[in-house]
């Protein structure tokens, strides 16, 4: 049944638009039942066509902050930048709900970040009679702690601004079932529903031609050796990142520099080396050229590493042609899980991922539809053994994506329908 065309809901992203897929989902699914969405946020990326050409969805921009202003400033400077930045955010913010967006029956908003938004959005639902319902992806006081430490000072007050407000919202979704235990074990908020992260529709194992295609369009940005198939075709490994401080890249060369030196010492080939795995990472972040400098000092043989933007059509076309996915993703709170691996799974991709915290277990089958790692080391040891006789041998890399095939199929829109839709739609069939 359609939703009352009457029905309008904002969906709010303190954040780039175009890095916050659950959020664009979001935004698809509402106006896909016939509900009018206001979509705010920042565009500092292109948005997909299906959200940016929806007919119900309209996006409303905010300024976006430099990445990295006020970074390199004096302490006293960047404390001034900071409140500067916040109170514009604030104000515009106020502004854009208050004034410039139609009042809507439910606000939807993304944490983290939780400042200013909870507080922003909070009196705009209660000035306009609306519903505050949270998406819970993470903690912003979790995410401060990696900055500042956990026992800051700040990080305490910004817990406490978190919790207060949070749990004054009408409902709540989170990502994980650990995540809905922590709401109810800590913050007494008992009713959060689970959405997990699930791939979109287009999110498939990408054919051989269209695979084909893809590597000879992106050339020298990848291999162009991966557009045929034989024996000198280098394993592709996919590695998608939001370039923050949740990141472990540093791990992740380290394990690279490693999987390097064991290829090496094993080869035995005469001549120069040529690489025998690709690495690509994908996305884009706050900390990408500051890791962009330190893979430009690396000096590798056998395995080459590949920084690369993707537009939102050819991010799945490279995902699905992957050999593996690999996510290095380790949380602030050891509550959330990697949209990326839902990602990888519905593009058929086994995934190796740094096991952050026991939730993990949630979304990754550990010898089965993945393998999980704890250090450098054992990530170069997994890639040694999964590509130490890559094309030649395959075995394990080919049961572990039988078991990929195998699992339950259930996409975002089934699963929007079934947890979500109830939240921000109640009134439907009334």
């Amino acid at each position: 049944m359609s939703s009352d065309a009457r029905t309008r809901i904002t969906v709010v992203v303190l954040g780039d638009l175009g890095r916050s897929p659950r959020m664009l989902y979001h935004a698809r699914s509402l106006g896909d039942t016939g509900a009018e969405v206001d979509l705010v946020g920042y565009v500092t990326h292109a948005l997909p066509r299906a959200v940016s050409e929806h007919p119900r969805v309209h996006v409303h921009r905010l300024w976006a902050p430099r990445t990295g202003a006020g970074a390199r400033l004096p302490r006293l400077a960047f404390l001034v930048y900071a409140l500067w930045r916040g109170l514009r955010q604030t104000l515009e913010l106020a502004w854009m709900l208050l004034v410039r967006v139609p009042r809507p029956s439910v606000v939807l908003v993304q944490n983290p970040p939780a400042i200013p938004v909870l507080f922003v959005a909070l009196v705009v639902c209660r000035t306009r009679a609306a519903r505050l319902v949270i998406d819970w992806h993470n903690f912003g006081h979790a995410m401060l702690g990696l900055t500042l430490g956990h026992d800051h000072p700040i990080v305490r007050v910004a817990r406490a601004y978190e919790r207060a407000l949070g749990r004054r919202a009408d409902a709540h979704l989170c990502v994980s079932r650990a995540m809905r235990a922590a709401l109810a074990e800590r913050w007494s908020i008992g009713d959060a529903t689970v959405l997990y992260d699930r791939p979109a529709d287009f999110f498939v194992p990408t054919p051989a031609d269209v695979r084909e295609g893809l590597f000879r369009r992106l050339g020298t940005d990848l291999d162009p050796r991966l557009a045929v198939r034989g024996p000198d075709r280098p394993a592709l490994i996919v590695s998608p990142s939001s370039w923050t401080v949740d990141e472990d890249i540093d791990l992740l060369l380290a394990a690279l520099v490693d999987l390097d030196r064991r290829l090496l010492a094993s080869s035995g080939a005469g001549g120069a080396p040529v690489p025998r795995v690709v690495v690509a990472l994908t996305g884009d972040g706050p900390l990408r050229d500051h890791h962009l400098r330190s893979i430009a000092a690396l000096t590798l043989s056998m395995v080459a590493i590949r920084v690369l933007w993707l537009d939102a059509a050819d991010y799945p076309r490279l995902l699905g042609a992957a050999d593996l996915g690999l996510s290095v993703h380790r949380s602030a709170s050891g509550l959330d899980l990697p949209m990326k691996v839902a990602d990888m799974f519905g593009a058929g991709v086994p995934v190796c991922a740094l096991d952050y915290a026991p939730c993990l277990r949630e979304q990754i089958e550990d010898g089965t539809t993945g393998v999980l790692f704890t250090s450098a080391g054992e990530l170069a040891t997994h890639l040694e053994r999964l590509f130490g006789e890559f094309p030649a041998t395959t075995t394990e890399l080919e049961r572990l994506r039988a078991a990929v095939a195998a699992r339950e199929k259930t996409r975002w829109n089934d699963a929007w329908a079934e947890s979500a839709r109830p939240l921000l739609l109640p009134s439907e069939g009334q």
